[in-house]
């Protein structure tokens, strides 16, 4: 399909992903409303309108679709149905409409690079070599000596391929055993995973969260990976603990033949108004692939709408690191012809923003700072559910952990479950408000006594509180042309404090963080002022928005 082909068939999209606010919900600890212990679709329909206040756009939904819940949800079993445990799809319609009556959009979570071994595909797959769908999924001989055909590791430990008694031959996982990846090689696979995409578009969905989409191709030859030695701990996609991290993944992910299924998958999206597409992108080189899949091809094909990688993700969070990913994806873009990230600090996947940048006894004011930060970046922004609150990592014993990450991979890395403790609203209950009224079942994971005195009704009655900052900053930001539009301009490197100018028109808008400790100064380029003032100072962890003027 040509340019112009694709064009011509393109619905009316006004943007708004482009500086959107999208808040991630991760279901099953959001609002339990049957006493399941775990939360629903329901519960989420009955608490869309704390979103709203925020000032969110839009609502991404992490997977609801039928799974036997090996993953939570990313192994489906059924891509055109929601799994019993959330609820029917007249939930997810309810949902829907509520969300679209209080102007928030639907984002849904969709995994694509595999399914789980309970879908009917891999099913029948796996009974020969010449059935229908044989060819669906990554199956390869073993070597001579019985060994997996290569190198490749799991995401979550241990080789990524699992021989199978019937085929007598293996299949290849990059997560779980349990989630065998799909053959993209394959055109009939494609089909049938487009075919999902159309069903929740024509439902009403207004976009998509891909997950781990870098994985949806492999090298069709399974040539081995290159080792990278022992890991330094500075790659901010897998634990240094997990041997994953030994190796250069330049042949089991990231392939290059995934350009023209993204490109696929826009032109369907392009049917539809104002619908986005932004992928996960778990790669070494982060925002350069954030650039290259969300920029048109050479013949102009389109690809996502924007992407998001795990760079803003890591442990770092000094002023010369966040410059240099700021500056790499400002460089990479624009070498591509275009691009657009999506910019967020946390998400189910890991440690909360609180813990990871604040430690056990975070600053007020970095907790503060974050989501300044993150707001005035260009691009769109993914806020994860009680980041508004400030949530702590909750601490969780071994004996209480549900996580296979965590449970493989345990004591040096917990896995995920302290971000996915259940959503604490009311200080005052038990189960802090998350289940649902009368209910004594307890909840899938336990509940944060440290969230307790973070819990909506208390910050709801503190003027003070950060939860009232978050609605501050994010009706401001709506405000200001110059960062919701402008172009963004680095300031030069500073070891305290990180500075960038967004300009729109003749407005030039100072954005300055001092994310250390201490207190801080920055001298602003020569001809630069801030109120007649060239050095600025700042408290620790200081923030500062001004306008610029010439002299």
């Amino acid at each position: 399909m040509n340019s112009d082909m694709h064009s011509a068939m393109k619905a009316p999209n006004n943007g708004w992903w482009r500086s959107g606010v999208i808040y991630q919900i991760y279901p099953r600890s959001y609002q339990d409303s049957n006493g399941d212990g775990i939360g629903d679709l329901p519960g989420i329909t009955r608490r869309l309108d704390h979103i709203a206040r925020l000032g969110a756009d839009a609502v991404w939904l992490s997977p609801i679709f039928t799974s036997p819940m090996k993953d939570f949800g990313y192994d489906v079993s059924d891509y055109n149905d929601i799994d019993p445990m959330f609820g029917t799809l007249a939930d997810f319609r309810a949902l829907v409409d509520r969300a679209h009556a209080l102007g928030l959009k639907v984002i849904i979570d969709q995994v694509l690079s595999h399914s789980s071994d309970q879908h009917p595909w891999f099913q029948e797959s796996r009974q020969s070599r010449d059935n229908p769908k044989a060819d669906w999924y990554v199956w390869a001989d073993a070597k001579d000596d019985g060994n997996p055909p290569n190198n490749w590791l799991s995401v979550f430990g241990g080789s990524s391929w699992q021989w199978d008694t019937r085929r007598r031959q293996y299949y290849l996982h990059n997560f779980l055993t349990s989630q065998p990846d799909l053959n993209f090689h394959n055109p009939q696979v494609q089909d049938a995973l487009l075919a999902s995409v159309k069903f929740w578009l024509d439902f009403g969905v207004d976009g998509y969260r891909l997950d781990a989409i870098n994985f949806c191709f492999h090298d069709a030859e399974l040539r081995s990976n290159p080792g990278a030695g022992m890991p330094d701990g500075s790659n901010p996609t897998v634990a240094a603990s997990n041997p994953y991290a030994w190796q250069h993944h330049v042949y089991d992910r990231s392939r290059p033949d995934a350009l023209g299924f993204l490109e696929r998958l826009r032109a369907l999206t392009d049917q539809y108004p104002d619908t986005m597409m932004v992928g996960e992108i778990g790669d070494e080189s982060g925002m350069a692939m954030v650039a290259q899949y969300s920029s048109p091809s050479a013949d102009g094909a389109e690809r996502l709408h924007m992407g998001y990688c795990f760079d803003l993700l890591a442990d770092r969070h000094d002023a010369p690191y966040l410059h240099g990913v700021i500056a790499k994806f400002e460089r990479v873009a624009a070498e591509a012809g275009g691009g657009w990230a999506c910019w967020a600090l946390s998400n189910h996947d890991c440690k909360r923003i609180a813990t990871r940048w604040g430690g056990d006894n975070p600053d007020p004011a970095l907790l503060r700072l974050a989501p300044a930060l993150q707001l005035s970046l260009r691009g769109a922004v993914c806020l994860y559910q009680g980041e508004e609150l400030g949530l702590p990592e909750a601490d969780i014993a071994f004996e209480d952990l549900q996580d296979p990450y965590g449970i493989t991979m345990w004591p040096e890395f917990k896995g995920r479950d302290g971000c996915r403790t259940p959503f604490p609203w009311d200080s005052a209950a038990p189960d802090l408000g998350f289940g649902a009224p009368g209910s004594t079942v307890k909840p899938w994971l336990p509940v944060a006594e440290s969230h307790r005195a973070l819990a909506v009704d208390a910050q709801e009655a503190d003027p003070g509180a950060l939860l009232h900052h978050y609605r501050h900053l994010l009706q401001w930001r709506r405000t200001q042309p110059a960062l919701v539009q402008g172009d963004l301009t680095l300031l030069p490197v500073d070891a305290q404090v990180l500075a960038f100018v967004r300009t729109h028109g003749d407005e030039r808008l100072l954005c300055a963080f001092n994310l250390s400790a201490e207190p801080a100064t920055l001298t602003l380029p020569e001809g630069d002022r801030v109120d007649a003032q060239s050095t600025l100072s700042f408290a620790p962890y200081g923030v500062l928005f001004a306008r610029l003027t010439r002299v």
